[in-house]
């Protein structure tokens, strides 16, 4: 291993040299910095700037490399040393754009430039350059679970772009729901009528395809591995079991229709006359192969009036039934108007609504069934009774504000999607712990529960991907379409969010370029996302660790098992690289190469600190990188000013955070302490799922010290930031340093 030789370079461009002294920071980053090497330029970022830097270390030797210019957020491609380390002070958007121009700000924006040179050469000289992971997998075929629209899309997709796939179908055939469909809504202009389902081209298009292996009549027995090196058990049709070797995997395995047996006061079950949407499809299906109009199903005789029903057991408030929206009913009901007006203009057909959604294609297609003559009409129904061959649906007029009624020969009630997600990891759990010492029929709702399971994983916090509240497969709906709590397996369509066909071949899309990046970034042992191309990974120093389980237990990802000894064992190819495991390590024995307890620590201990006679209080902020930090970097760009007496650290995650650090900053003199993460909770926006959550649930415990020390509590904050909070966060900032004033000095302060 090459000598540490360190040098920094500091710019001078975007009028950095016109608002802070360079000089003087370039004797900083030498004289307590301790830089061998020390330069300043006019713009570091072009190309002479970098080549001077490139130059210094391929001849002298420079294997760290702090730069003080602009946030390491902005010329990522112009500052890439991929072999040397790389720090980086923020004087552009986190100094010179937050102070104003102002000969009385001129001391406190210089104080402020300096402090970041401190902490940059600080960091930099606590890392070491990521020798990526060698032990990752390199296979890139990619297993799709599910054949229909969803997975044939994904499997197509991915072949297209040259990648092998693996499809996996528990039916006898490809299709899926669709296949099912007499017609689909339109997908384009002028969305006037119902289209072919389109099932019968793709599964031909599949069955042509040489780098796709179609499994029917199958289900997946066990997922074992990590990206770029998945083993898949697969049970088939004659009792065996085969294995797949894969990189990567695409969960869409869709949905059930709700059960309507649960709507009887919609006359489901009493009536033969009253069906689902499924049950139409099935309707027409025959009328199509006979060549005959749609007929009752009690007494065969051709359909003359129907009433569809919309948000049956959907959007209910009282929690009986459905909660959310389906996304696709109306346009399924509206199309499903179309069959009796394209067969028979006077068949009376209306459509019961609250609220009428029509996604993709605004209200053309609405409008067509208008013009056909279809009756929409705002009413909400309470009742459905069957009358011998015909049905009364009793409803309240939304428009006259009246109770009424309808005669039907038909009833069709939009009852919504079920996902197929496998069974809800926290309940399982439960019924595991309660089978331990229980009877025969709790054990039972195990096996029951078990033969849901879509993935079969091998992984210590369950069978398959944790579940949103309503049993949608966990995915970043906001950051990361498709990705879920288990790296390397995607969800896609209807399985991930209620979504029509349209919709979920554009999902699935997505979830097969994500696949693909995944296993790329696998076989070259680099983060996936959101650190992409990441090639830090944790380890641990075995002998200080106490065997507490702590990171094991946390690690939102599954990515730390036990070895045999009860140490942690990380999966490297399923870290995410967010550092939770390292903010929940108390003896903080768990570090990357390129950040650690010291990056940080090291910072934080790095500021010049004012004694309690300056008035220049000190106020630490431990910034989450992909929200908060951004949103401080935008307030730069907006010349949103805030308060000159704070320091700011990125970190990778609320959850990365370890006590220690709001302790010695504390300690240290720091006059207060705020940690910026993101939402937390069912809507959470954290990119790693639960580290803010799990941040903040440790720093809840940080109180207890705070009144231990004498200090009070008011001296941490917790905030939740978003990356669209630039314009408020300074405001939110110079309040709590107003409050930090008003307390006065830390008493550590000095000291």
């Amino acid at each position: 291993m090459a000598e540490m030789k360190t040098a920094a370079y500091l710019c001078k461009g975007c009028e950095i040299d016109k608002r802070v002294n360079v000089a003087a920071l370039a004797k900083i980053a030498t004289k307590e910095g301790k830089m061998a090497l020390v330069r300043e330029h006019d713009f570091l970022c072009s190309a002479d700037g970098v080549a001077l830097i490139q130059n210094d270390i391929d001849n002298e030797g420079v294997t760290h490399v702090a730069l003080g210019a602009c946030s390491r957020r902005a010329k990522t491609e112009a500052f890439n040393f991929p072999t040397v380390a790389l720090s980086r002070g923020n004087l552009r958007e986190g100094v010179i754009w937050i102070r104003p121009d102002t000969p009385d700000a001129q001391e406190t924006t210089q104080e402020m430039a300096e402090d970041y040179v401190r902490m940059m050469c600080a960091e930099v000289k606590t890392m070491q350059v990521p020798a990526g992971n060698q032990k990752t997998g390199t296979i890139k075929t990619i297993l799709v679970v599910g054949g229909g629209v969803s997975g044939m899309t994904a499997a197509l997709e991915a072949s297209k772009a040259g990648y092998k796939v693996v499809l996996i179908e528990k039916a006898a055939a490809l299709g899926g729901w669709a296949a099912k469909l007499h017609k689909r809504v339109p997908t384009r202009e002028p969305f006037k009528s119902p289209e072919d389902n389109g099932v019968a081209d793709m599964a031909a298009r599949i069955d042509a395809d040489a780098n796709i292996k179609v499994y029917l009549n199958a289900t997946i027995a066990k997922t074992s591995g990590s990206p770029g090196r998945f083993k898949i058990d697969i049970a088939i049709e004659s009792g065996s079991v085969v294995t797949e070797d894969v990189g990567a995997i695409i969960q869409a395995t869709g949905f059930t229709l709700y059960d309507a047996n649960k709507l009887p006061h919609l006359g489901y079950g009493k009536s033969p006359n009253v069906v689902d949407q499924a049950g139409l499809e099935a309707l027409a299906k025959e009328a199509a192969a006979s060549g005959k109009p749609i007929c009752r199903p009690s007494d065969g005789q051709p359909v003359k009036s129907v009433v569809f029903v919309q948000c049956a057991g959907q959007r209910d408030a009282s929690g009986e039934h459905l909660q959310y929206c389906s996304g696709y009913c109306c346009n399924v009901s509206i199309k499903q108007a179309t069959y009796f007006k394209d067969s028979n203009p006077d068949i009376d057909t209306v459509v019961l609504f609250t609220d009428l959604r029509t996604p993709g294609n605004g209200e053309d297609f609405y409008r067509s069934a208008q013009n056909r003559g279809v009756i929409f009409s705002k009413g909400v129904v309470s009742e459905v009774t069957a009358n011998g061959n015909t049905c009364t649906v009793q409803f309240k007029d939304l428009i006259l504000n009246e109770d009424t009624a309808a005669e039907a020969d038909l009833v069709v009630l939009a009852t919504g999607s079920v996902p197929t997600s496998g069974p809800e990891l926290e309940a399982l759990a439960d019924a595991k712990r309660a089978a331990e010492s229980g009877t025969e029929e709790t054990k039972n709702v195990v096996l029951q529960m078990m033969d849901k399971s879509v993935l079969n994983l091998d992984y210590r916090q369950g069978p398959d991907i944790p579940h949103f509240k309503h049993g949608f497969n966990d995915s970043h709906f906001i950051c990361f379409p498709y990705e879920t709590r288990r790296t390397g397996i995607y969800a896609a369509g209807p399985v991930r969010r209620p979504m029509d066909i349209l919709q979920a071949q554009e999902d699935a899309t997505g979830a097969a370029m994500k696949a693909i990046q995944a296993v790329e970034n696998a076989g070259l042992g680099k983060a996936a996302h959101p650190r992409a191309g990441d090639l830090s990974f944790p380890t641990a120093r075995l002998e200080g660790c106490t065997q507490c389980k702590r990171c094991t237990v946390e690690c939102p990802f599954g990515a730390i098992d036990e070895d045999e000894k009860r140490f942690p064992l990380f999966n490297e190819s399923r870290c995410r690289r967010c550092g939770t495991c390292m903010g929940a390590c108390p003896v903080r024995v768990i570090s990357f190469e390129n950040y650690s307890v010291n990056t940080v620590g090291m910072q934080i201990k790095a500021v010049d600190m004012p004694d309690e006679f300056s008035e220049k209080p000190r106020i630490l902020i431990l910034a989450c990188e992909n929200d908060a930090y951004p949103a401080l970097d935008m307030a730069g760009m907006n010349r949103n000013a805030y308060d000159p007496f704070v320091r700011v650290i990125p970190v990778r995650c609320l959850g990365s955070v370890n006590t220690i650090w709001i302790t010695d900053a504390l300690n240290s003199g720091y006059d207060g302490v705020m940690l910026m993460g993101c939402k937390h909770g069912d809507e959470y926006q954290c990119h790693f799922v639960k580290g803010s959550e799990l941040g903040r649930y440790r720093m809840s415990k940080v109180y207890d010290t705070l009144k231990g020390m004498n200090l009070e509590i008011d001296r941490l904050m917790d905030m939740e930031v978003a990356i669209t909070d630039m314009d408020t966060l300074p405001g939110k900032i110079n309040a709590y340093a107003e409050q930090i004033k008003a307390m006065g000095p830390s008493p550590f302060k000095g000291l």
